[in-house]
């Protein structure tokens, strides 16, 4: 089957009439908070699976990652390979706290259910999987997909950054940007442990932190 490729003057024809595009920035934009959670080395994982097996492994990663930050108010944008973005609506413009706070314990509940995920895969007869999380709040855009559709995709460098942190998160781990730290830095119930300053693009020594509950401080009184 051979096919009309398009010459370089069709090209500039379609980009010139925008509502022909299949993506089109709407010029929303707005200030949230955007997750990521992407599989550790699943590329050699699955290089070892069947067809059958590497969907369903990633069905089970999916869906699961899915389900938990529905329940904590957040908004799936897509899925990227092994990967799946979100963001949390609550939390534009970064006034309400609780959101805020959302997206620290969306984290860990996601860590939180790394065992029982591995349940699942092993009772399928899959092999285990790790996952790294990260988080940060920042300007992002919003286009469409689809003139013909209601799916949207989301942009810009809040997302490339909290992409790019991942990578510094240790297997089952969260860590966020430092425009989140500085949202959060306050609560208590938390513990931020400083894991560097990060060469990103346009923000040049970008902190990042790794993030944990608060580890129960106990003080017994010494009776002499």
């Amino acid at each position: 089957m051979s096919y009309a490729r398009i010459t370089d003057e069709e090209l500039l024809e379609f980009l010139k009439k925008s509502s022909d595009q299949d993506i089109s920035f709407t010029g929303a934009s707005k200030s949230c908070c955007v997750g990521v959670v992407d599989i550790v080395n699943s590329t050699a994982i699955t290089a070892k699976l069947s067809s059958a097996d590497m969907c369903e492994y990633y069905s089970i990663f999916l869906n699961s990652m899915s389900k938990i930050v529905r329940s904590y108010g957040a908004t799936v944008v897509k899925n990227i390979g092994d990967s799946l973005l979100y963001y949390f609506p609550n939390t534009r413009d970064g006034e309400d706290d609780f959101a805020l706070v959302e997206v620290l314990d969306c984290g860990l509940r996601i860590i939180d259910a790394h065992k029982m995920i591995n349940l699942i895969l092993a009772e399928s007869g899959l092999p285990p999987l790790d996952y790294r999380i990260s988080a940060d709040y920042g300007m992002v855009s919003i286009a469409s997909l689809s003139s013909k559709t209601d799916t949207e995709d989301m942009f810009g460098p809040t997302v490339n950054l909290c992409s790019k942190l991942n990578g510094a998160a240790n297997p089952n781990s969260l860590v966020i940007g430092g425009d989140l730290h500085q949202l959060v830095r306050s609560v208590k119930s938390y513990e931020f442990i400083p894991i560097g300053q990060y060469m990103l693009g346009l923000k040049l020594h970008y902190p990042a932190y790794s993030v944990r509950r608060a580890r129960s401080r106990k003080w017994y009184s010494c009776i002499i």
